[in-house]
């Protein structure tokens, strides 16, 4: 089972951020954390790695509809998206909200997962239209 929805971009690290950004924003998605990996493990822990972030994207509407339907569901908000270097692109990651349904068994949860899961989806789409691999 796969617990993301992965694209490759043929951009830069720079480049990428900010379009991955909007396309979510597109979608009603805003970002709500954003962790820099490669910096935070260089200053604690000395470890080199490749550019690398994680966005906590959240559509306030999906997520009260998923609270309202199991409060614990907080513990799987927001939905990560992650932006890392690889050769000479990028790799969008994308967590699979209909974990949220099937880590629960909550049946509530399935249409908001599922609503989710498009919305993500049609961004990520939007970004491989918008920039084709070479």
């Amino acid at each position: 089972m796969s617990y993301t929805r992965s694209i490759t971009l043929p951009l830069s690290f720079e480049e990428a951020v900010p379009l991955v950004k909007d396309a979510l924003k597109a979608q009603g998605f805003g970002a709500l954390t954003e962790i820099d990996v490669q910096a935070t493990l260089a200053d604690k822990i000395g470890a080199q790695m490749e550019p690398y972030l994680i966005i906590g994207a959240c559509n306030p509407r999906l997520a009260h509809r998923a609270l309202d339907a199991e409060r614990e569901i907080g513990a799987l908000l927001p939905c990560n998206v992650v932006v890392r270097s690889a050769g000479a692109g990028v790799i969008v990651d994308a967590l699979d909200p209909s974990l949220m349904a099937t880590l629960t068994g909550n049946a509530a949860l399935g249409p908001v997962a599922e609503e989710a899961s498009q919305l993500i989806g049609a961004a990520l789409d939007q970004l491989v239209a918008e920039h084709p691999a070479a």
